[in-house]
This record gives C-alpha cells, structure tokens and sequence, in this order.
C-alpha cells in the first residue's frame, strides 16, 4: 500500500465524504480508491478493460458460419 498526504479543496472534501457515507465507509482513503477506480473505467478504453478480453476469448471460441453474399445473406437487396 503507498501512503500520500494529498491536499483536496473544500468542494473534493464534501464529495469525498458523500462517496464514504453512500458506500458505508470507514475512511476518506477508501473513498478515494473508489473515485479513482470509477474514474479509471470510464477513462480506459474499452479493448484495455479486462472484462473486454474476457469478452473477445470467448467469441473466439464461438462457432462461426460463411457468408458468401452479405447483402443477400441480411435481405439488404
């Protein structure tokens, strides 16, 4: 575990306390950690999230079938 004195301005603080009361936590630290991992899903891409490579694994092991003619195949003609 790292250890780091941060400094948070006054609004950080108030949401850092809301985060903590809404997840039933004990300390500002784990509220950080929470906000930190949400933060990192939605700023990751998704071909890097793990959950998408156990996605693809999975498709690859699906059956596959030709298609020969795409518009045909999907009634697009």
């Amino acid at each position: 575990m790292v250890k780091a004195i941060v400094n948070i301005n006054e609004r950080a603080n108030k949401l850092l306390n809301i985060v903590k009361a809404k997840h039933g936590l004990r300390t500002k630290s784990e509220a950080i950690n929470i906000v930190v991992i949400e933060y990192g899903k939605s700023l990751l891409e998704p071909e890097l999230r793990p959950e998408f490579i156990e996605k693809i694994k999975a498709r690859k092991k699906e059956k596959t079938i030709k298609i020969t003619n795409f518009s045909r195949h999907y009634g697009l003609d």
